[in-house]
């Protein structure tokens, strides 16, 4: 039997890692400034404490510093989501892009931002006062929206079936894509607006500014408060339902608390970085394989896991390609496609059984 990394270690190892990343991309961009304690410096004075650096060099610190925050905290979010969504389907193959539950929180955001009248600066350059909320909230229908249809379509009672995830992922993405195409066409004639929806669907984080990562890691908080109170259950939800529930377990209020905070997680994260697909694929696996399948531990490691995750990755491909790095979403579906057929060979038996 393969042994295990102790919960303890991987999340002290994951907790030193983060901030370490912290500095690595705060230090990383085409316009220089990588001396440490002009750094931490700036950052400090963005974050309310200290004497602000020149002007300029205050300007670039701060654009790095919301970025890096941002990304962490949609690496987190992201990941977090997928390893509730996991436990709740009890399938490793399950994962807000893979079920839609991202294109679905994409979707809500775009309509609500195109109901807004913002059109390309609020896709470009975030969300301002009220919009923010509004956005949020109608990226999180979105999101709800599609965990709650997959729910009540994948199969009631028993384990739901590899193949019916799959295929009610494939069905709704299908859709989702649809209505966007549609929406894209409707605006063709407007550049900006068709850009910046073209920038939403790849995902971006550029121009990051503090209410982008107060919006994340708000989300991220919020839906985190929830796992206390589903983690003991996803453990006993893993042998089945019927099972869970000659345990005690209330299964339809457990199912309500896993949508509500996955969704959560993964409309904050599109609300302020647009489609980012397979984070919450890769993110927990990897902590299950390294750490078991206890949620308890579970969870927690995962959003640690995605946070460090999505911005070593982020900060590796702008070290390795300056001005021409990739779309975050693009990155991640580089990195994630390959994964996630692996993960079908792997479930090949489980397929043959259809």
């Amino acid at each position: 039997m393969r042994r295990r990394v102790p919960a303890a270690l991987l999340g002290g190892l994951l907790l030193l890692a983060l901030p370490l990343l912290l500095g690595w991309s705060l230090g990383t961009g085409a316009a220089g400034l990588h001396d440490a304690r002009a750094l931490a410096r700036g950052a400090a004075a963005a974050l309310g404490f200290g004497t602000p650096l020149d002007s300029p060099l205050q300007a670039i610190v701060e654009l790095r510093l919301w970025r890096a925050l941002t990304t962490a905290g949609v690496g987190a979010a992201l990941a977090l989501s997928g390893a509730l969504l996991q436990g709740l389907f009890r399938n490793p193959l399950a994962s807000p892009s893979v079920l839609g539950v991202t294109s679905g929180a994409a979707l809500g955001a775009t309509l609500a931002i195109l109901a807004l009248g913002g059109f390309g600066p609020l896709l470009f350059s975030g969300l301002q006062g009220a919009s923010g909320v509004l956005v949020t909230a109608a990226a999180f229908a979105g999101a709800a929206g599609v965990v709650t249809l997959v729910t009540l379509l994948a199969g009631a009672g028993g384990r739901v079936s590899v193949p019916a995830l799959l295929l009610l992922g494939l069905a709704v993405n299908t859709c989702i894509a649809g209505v966007l195409a549609l929406v894209s066409a409707l605006v063709l004639a407007d550049w900006e607006v068709s850009r910046a929806i073209l920038a939403w669907t790849f995902g971006t984080l550029d121009d990051r500014a503090p209410q982008h990562a107060a919006t994340v890691w708000s989300g991220l908080l919020l839906a985190g408060l929830m796992v206390p109170f589903v983690s003991r259950e996803l453990d006993l939800l893993a042998a089945g339902e019927e099972d869970a529930r000659s345990l005690g377990v209330d299964t339809a209020a457990v199912r309500r608390r896993v949508v509500l905070a996955s969704s959560l997680a993964a409309a904050a994260a599109v609300a302020v970085a647009g489609q980012i697909a397979f984070v919450g694929l890769v993110a927990p696996h990897l902590v299950r394989l390294l750490a078991g399948r206890a949620h308890r531990t579970l969870l927690p490691l995962s959003a640690l896991f995605g946070a460090c995750f999505l911005l070593g990755l982020d900060t590796l491909q702008r070290v390795l390609l300056g001005a021409h790095a990739l779309p975050p979403g693009v990155a991640m579906s580089l990195v994630g496609g390959p994964f996630f057929l692996a993960l079908l060979l792997l479930s090949r038996r489980e397929l043959d059984t259809w």
